[in-house]
C-alpha cells in the first residue's frame, strides 16, 4: 500500500550501505547503523528550506494574531465570513498554513518507512505483518531494493553484540532467523534502553529549546502573545506536550522500536538541535536586518534639521487657489519672488480667475493695494 514509500527509503538506505561497506566492510554493523544515521540526515537535507520557511510563516501567523482574533470577534457566529476573512489576511500577508506543516507530514511517512523496512529483513515470525517464513526462505528472499545477499548481510550484522533489527519485544522464535543466536532478550535491553531514553531526553531539551526561544521573545515584545485566554491556554497546552507527552510516548513505546530505527530517532534529535540553532539564528539575523531596513527608511523620509514640515492646510488662500486652477503643487507656488505666477501668466492658467493668462486687477476701483 505504501510501496511509494518503502521503495525509495530501501533505495536510499541502500546507497548510503553501499558507501560504508567500503571502510567497513559490508557485513558489519557500523556500515548498517551509518547508513541509517545518513540515510536520516539525507531526509533532513531536503527538508531544510521547507523548515525554514515553515519557521516564517509562523512567525508570520504569530504577528497577525491579533487581526485574526478581531475577526472572529466581529463575525463571531459566522464561521463562512471568519474562514474567508482568515484567508484574506493570510493570502495578505504571505502566509500559507497548510506549507508550514510540510516538515512534519513528510519526517512521518520516512519513519513509518523505515520501520517497515528495517521489520522486512526478518519475515520468520507470525505476528502482524509478518509472513511466517522458514529461516532459509528468508534468508533466500530480497527485501525491496535490497538483494538476498543484502538480506543476509544485514541479518548477521550485530551492534553492541545484537541484531540491528531486533526489538525488546521481540518474539523468541524470530531469533532464529539470526544465526548464530548469540544474544540473549537482555543484551537487546541493555543497548535498546539506553537510546530508548537518549531519544526521549533529546526530543524533551529540543522541544524545550524552541519553546524557551518563544517565551523570550514575548517577554522582549518581539513577538505578541495570544489575543485571548484560550488561546494562550492552548498555546501552554502543546507546549507541554511537545516537552513532556512526546518523551513519554518514546518511552512506553520504545520496547517495539528496533534497534536501527531507535539509531535513526537518535540521529533525526542530534541534526534538529543543531539545525534549530541554525535557523533561530539566521531568523534573528533576517528581523534585525528588516528593523534596520525600515528605519532607514523613516529616516531618508523625515524633514532634515531646522527644517519645518510643510502643511498644505495652512498655506495661503491666494497659493492654495492659484494651485488648484494651475494644478501646481503648494511647494511649487510658494517658490517665491513671483516667479511662480509669471509661470502661470505665460501658460494660460490665470492665478486670480483672469480669461487671458495675466493678472487681472483687484477689486477695490481697478486699483492694486
Amino acid at each position: 500500500m505504501l510501496d511509494f514509500v518503502y521503495w525509495p527509503i530501501s533505495a536510499i538506505l541502500w546507497f548510503w550501505h553501499k558507501v560504508f561497506s567500503v571502510p567497513f566492510g559490508s557485513g558489519s554493523g557500523i556500515s548498517w547503523v551509518l547508513a541509517i544515521v545518513f540515510l536520516t540526515f539525507t531526509i533532513r537535507v531536503l527538508l531544510v528550506k521547507p523548515m525554514l520557511n515553515q519557521m516564517r510563516s509562523s512567525m508570520k501567523m504569530q504577528a497577525l494574531q491579533p487581526q485574526l482574533a478581531e475577526v472572529k470577534e466581529r463575525w463571531k457566529g459566522d464561521q463562512t465570513k471568519i474562514m474567508e476573512e482568515t484567508r484574506r489576511i493570510n493570502k495578505e500577508a504571505g502566509v500559507n498554513p497548510i506549507a508550514g506543516c510540510l516538515p512534519v507530514l513528510v519526517q512521518m511517512p520516512v519513519f513509518i518507512g523505515l520501520f517497515h523496512v528495517l521489520r522486512s529483513f526478518n519475515r520468520t515470525g507470525s505476528g502482524p505483518g509478518q509472513l511466517g517464513l522458514s529461516i532459509e526462505e528468508n534468508r533466500q528472499l530480497a527485501n525491496y531494493i535490497f538483494s538476498p545477499t543484502d538480506v543476509q548481510s544485514f541479518l548477521d550484522a550485530r551492534l553492541f553484540g545484537v541484531p540491528i533489527s531486533s526489538y525488546i519485544k521481540m518474539p523468541g522464535d524470530m531469533y532464529e532467523a539470526f544465526q548464530p543466536v548469540d544474544f540473549t532478550r537482555m543484551n537487546i535491553v541493555l543497548v535498546a534502553v539506553p537510546l530508548i531514553i537518549l531519544t526521549a531526553v533529546a526530543t524533551h531539551f529540543n522541544a524545550k529549546m524552541s519553546i524557551t526561544r518563544q517565551r523570550e521573545r514575548i517577554a522582549s515584545g518581539k513577538q505578541k502573545s495570544m489575543a485571548s485566554a484560550q488561546m494562550q491556554s492552548q498555546m501552554e497546552m502543546m507546549n507541554k506536550m511537545m516537552v513532556w507527552f512526546f518523551p513519554a510516548i518514546i518511552v512506553f513505546t520504545g520496547i517495539f522500536w528496533h534497534i536501527g530505527l531507535l539509531c535513526y530517532m537518535g540521529a533525526n534529535n542530534l541534526w534538529t538541535f543543531f539545525q534549530q540553532r541554525w535557523i533561530f539564528a539566521k531568523l534573528d539575523r533576517e528581523e534585525e536586518a528588516e528593523e534596520e531596513a525600515k528605519k532607514e527608511a523613516k529616516r531618508a523620509t523625515a524633514p532634515k534639521p531646522g527644517v519645518r514640515p510643510e502643511n498644505p492646510k495652512k498655506a495661503p488662500k491666494k497659493k492654495r487657489r492659484a494651485a488648484k486652477q494651475g494644478n501646481l503643487s503648494i511647494d511649487q507656488v510658494a517658490g517665491g519672488d513671483g516667479k511662480t505666477d509669471a509661470a502661470a501668466g505665460e501658460t494660460g492658467n490665470p492665478v486670480d480667475g483672469g480669461d487671458s493668462g495675466t493678472r487681472s486687477p483687484k477689486k477695490n476701483g481697478g486699483k492694486r493695494k
